[in-house]
């Protein structure tokens, strides 16, 4: 497989930072996006000839723009895969606007912002993925304090469809990947003292594959990526 530039945004830590060090382990050109340089440098470190890294806060839109020049110089992107998110857990009475605009603002419109940013810097043939939930699936279980979050998902997954319509022109594909129960800090917010059954390496070999490869067999499609309810 021929190499390609790759941009992963919520790179720092989880199934981001997991698919960004998968990617660059199969040798692609990987730019990584989070607000935390510090733990951008350690996966740098780790990979120094493939990983480039960008620390940006994606709900400031001064920065996005900045991230879009900087990127401006690199080859084109082939692929997109918009990971980062934030969850809060609290009861749908105890939720505050200020919360719902948080969660609009880093799971919604960080991903409107970037994509719309970045399809002029994007090749041809190239590949959006949206990193969702299944708690944003239609039809999937939900659960009590995670009303927003769910909700915001649901948003990300539409956004992704119709990302698939209105990118026809520029030949960009974008699908949205929605997963189950992935053992990282945020499903730790989200499901205090349980265990998730698959690990974010294991989810970042999947993610991997299906970004380099989905593109070629699937478009506007929103796919259940999980085995079973937390």
């Amino acid at each position: 497989m021929s190499s390609k530039h790759i941009l992963v945004t919520g790179a720092s830590k989880g199934v981001g930072r997991a698919t960004a060090a998968e990617l660059a382990r199969r040798g692609h050109n990987v730019s990584v996006v989070a607000r935390s340089e510090e733990k951008l440098k350690q996966l740098q470190t780790e990979f120094p000839d493939a990983v480039r890294l960008y620390p940006a806060d994606l709900t400031n839109v001064d920065q996005i723009e900045q991230l879009g020049k900087h990127l401006e110089i690199e080859d084109p992107l082939q692929c997109v895969i918009h990971n980062a998110g934030g969850l809060i857990n609290k009861k749908f009475t105890d939720l505050t606007d200020a919360d719902w605009y948080q969660l609009i603002e880093i799971n919604l419109m960080s991903a409107v912002r970037i994509i719309r940013s970045f399809v002029p810097l994007m090749a041809e043939n190239s590949h959006v993925v949206s990193v969702g939930s299944m708690g944003g699936f239609m039809g999937a279980a939900k659960f009590q304090g995670l009303s927003a979050y769910s909700t915001t998902k649901g948003a990300l997954t539409t956004l992704s469809e119709c990302l698939a319509v209105e990118l026809k022109q520029h030949k960009i594909n974008s699908n949205c990947l929605c997963l189950g129960a992935v053992h990282t800090e945020m499903f730790e917010m989200a499901f205090p003292g349980k265990h998730a059954p698959v690990k974010p390496d294991q989810i970042a070999d999947f993610i991997s594959d299906f970004a380099t490869k989905g593109h070629h067999f699937f478009n506007g499609k929103v796919l259940p990526v999980a085995i079973q309810e937390p």
